[in-house]
């Protein structure tokens, strides 16, 4: 018998110029999209950016522009456009009391977000030691306050601040304290800031403690294990463990804090209206003033340019030390 050649006969190839498709998945050949599958994202996103330009843009650029018009009652009544280039700027710029205002606003701001912080984060901290039945009354408790109106709890602070009736002089008389036995927690701008100050806090604390306690949930706890073999104390555990994890998410609700309580109005005005005599008086109170109750809208527009420059200031600084933390991450 003849042995049988069964080596594969070599399969002549073509070389061919035109390069190959890739494949897809599924063995076909990957077509290229056409020139309305390139556009058709855009399509789909345009009336979005078309509705938010409208709903943003279109009243920033309307208080740009109203800012360089001289719009007070007389102009708006018979519909004159009177433009005053830089006057409006010139003159709260120029005024001693704006920068007295806007010192005060930054100072009020600056402090609150630190107290509103740092319970917020000390909160956190102890949901996370408690036992179950006290941590959910603890978030039960916080979400109650979240949710209660801005004008109600003014109110409420306003009763326990009470000279005559205030259950806090009450309280701190029984104790001991006499001297507080029909004292004015409102008879200067100060101690009026003191007492909205503590309310902006009472309210800011509930999401700050969630939004650090969904953050402190979710360190590993190998490395609290391994902290504690290393013989590390609370103190040592929180900066070398905790601090490292919850620094990212501790910029940015400090920075949403900061936004929100610059801007913060209700409850200064249902308090005491920015007095007494102009003492608790911020720069959201001084533009409403300005343009509601003297009618002097083109230098509100103004204060809110000031406003809206100052916070893109701090967005800026905000950004950067994101982009900054990202890069050294990588």
């Amino acid at each position: 018998m003849t042995a049988v050649d069964t080596t594969d006969a070599a399969v002549p190839t073509t070389p061919s110029s035109a390069p190959r498709r890739a494949a897809r998945p599924d063995g076909a050949p990957r077509r290229r999209g056409s020139a309305f599958d390139r556009v058709l994202p855009y399509l789909l996103l345009a009336p979005a950016v078309v509705a938010i330009l409208w709903l943003i843009g279109w009243p920033v650029l309307s208080v740009l522009v109203t800012s360089f018009r001289r719009l007070n009652l007389r102009e708006l009544t018979r519909g004159q456009v009177v433009w005053t280039g830089f006057d409006n700027y010139a003159q709260i710029l120029g005024d001693p009391g704006f920068w007295t205002i806007a010192l005060r606003t930054v100072v009020f701001t600056a402090l609150v977000v630190a107290a509103s912080v740092v319970a917020g984060l000390l909160i956190a901290l102890l949901m996370r030691q408690v036992n179950p039945v006290v941590r959910i009354a603890l978030q039960v408790a916080m979400l109650l306050a979240w949710a209660m109106p801005l004008v109600a709890a003014t109110t409420v602070y306003q009763w326990i601040f009470d000279q005559q009736y205030g259950i806090l002089n009450k309280t701190l008389v029984k104790v001991g304290f006499d001297g507080f036995a029909g004292f004015s927690w409102f008879s200067t701008g100060t101690s009026t800031l003191g007492v909205i100050g503590l309310l902006i806090v009472w309210q800011a604390v509930p999401f700050l403690a969630f939004s650090l306690y969904a953050g402190v949930i979710g360190i590993p706890k190998d490395q609290y294990e391994a902290a504690g073999m290393d013989g590390a104390s609370a103190w040592q555990t929180f900066r070398a463990v905790t601090w490292p994890e919850l620094r990212p998410l501790m910029t940015m609700v400090t920075f949403l804090s900061l936004l929100w309580d610059f801007k913060v109005f209700a409850q200064i005005w249902a308090m005491r209206k920015g007095g007494p005599d102009g003492g608790s008086t911020t720069l959201p109170v001084y533009q409403y003033l300005e343009g509601i109750s003297q009618s002097h809208f083109g230098v509100a527009a103004a204060v809110s340019v000031v406003m809206v420059l100052l916070l893109a200031l701090l967005t800026f600084q905000y950004l950067r030390r994101l982009v900054g933390s990202q890069e050294g991450a990588l």
